[in-house]
């Protein structure tokens, strides 16, 4: 099976304006143009390769076909820059990263990522345990995410642990935890959680109660609302330790227990690609883990 790079660089633009008429306006040719170049690739790979949905989503070898496009953007982002090509922009780089870690030690990261690579970063929010599926799709290139073992086509390299402890504002700890932090309390005390992909407050709960219960619950997809949330008494919540030890120092947080901590190994994820710049990135991600993740 052959396909023109052209038809490829075709491919990953519809994705990444989420239309056909985006992808025609972003590389100046006919919406018709466009859907003869899908055509003729989906009738040589003998797959639908794209939901004509809005924004349009990729099918299962539609996810393959991406992720192959986007590697290959890559190389000709990198030949370029070798070459001297002063007139690159280069081709947008998404990464997968967890909120709390865009919150606290990533973002300083990127930042100089940004200034020593020249690259372009997209920023792609999802909950470390779901992040590799980005990965398996095509949609990044590399993830923060807390699966250790390396997705198909990529490689793991392990960043360290971040801390999380239990906490609640003093109002809220005297109000549902005077009595100590119980198995009854936490049945009946307001619980914070991220999204329903959070998981930390129920490891938390059944390492106290060893059994499941179901407390009442908010939903704050927002690592700084988040935190806030708690200061003003809706819940309690594990906050990242870079978040909360400040304020349990001044005691505008408690922690529930003696040591309510739970540490999460993260890993870093990135395609098995030889590639200056995201060998660049991994060294500047890397680097920064080490000097903020235990």
């Amino acid at each position: 099976m052959q396909l023109p790079i052209e038809y490829l660089s075709t491919f990953a633009t519809i994705v990444r304006e989420g239309s056909f008429e985006g992808a025609a306006r972003a590389l100046r040719v006919t919406p018709s143009a466009i859907s003869q170049r899908v055509r003729l690739m989906e009738e040589r790979v003998g797959s639908v390769l794209l939901q004509r949905s809005r924004p349009v989503a990729v099918t299962e070898a539609g996810a393959t076909l991406l992720r192959a496009a986007r590697q290959i953007d890559r190389v000709v982002d990198d030949v370029a820059r070798e070459l001297g090509d002063g007139s690159v922009r280069g081709a947008v780089v998404p990464i997968v990263v967890n909120a709390d870690s865009l919150a606290t030690w990533f973002m300083p990261a990127l930042a100089r990522a940004a200034r020593e690579t020249d690259a372009r970063f997209e920023v792609l929010r999802a909950d470390e345990t779901v992040s590799t599926e980005q990965l398996r799709r095509g949609a990044a290139m590399a993830a923060v995410t807390a699966t250790r073992a390396a997705v198909p086509g990529c490689v793991s390299h392990r960043l360290g642990r971040m801390r999380y402890r239990a906490v609640a504002s003093p109002a809220f700890a005297a109000a549902h935890f005077g009595e100590g932090v119980t198995p009854s309390a936490l049945a009946t005390a307001p619980m914070l959680e991220f999204d329903r992909h959070d998981v930390f407050q129920q490891r938390f709960v059944r390492r106290i109660t060893r059994a499941a219960i179901d407390p009442p619950r908010h939903f704050v997809p927002s690592s700084s609302e988040f935190a806030r949330a708690i200061e003003l008494d809706m819940g309690w919540g594990m906050l990242p330790a870079a978040q909360c030890d400040a304020q349990l120092a001044q005691g505008s947080l408690v922690e529930l227990g003696a040591d309510s901590s739970i540490a999460l190994a993260l890993y870093w994820q990135r395609w098995n690609l030889e590639s200056p710049m995201l060998d660049a990135l991994t060294r500047v991600i890397t680097e920064a883990a080490a000097e903020s993740l235990e």
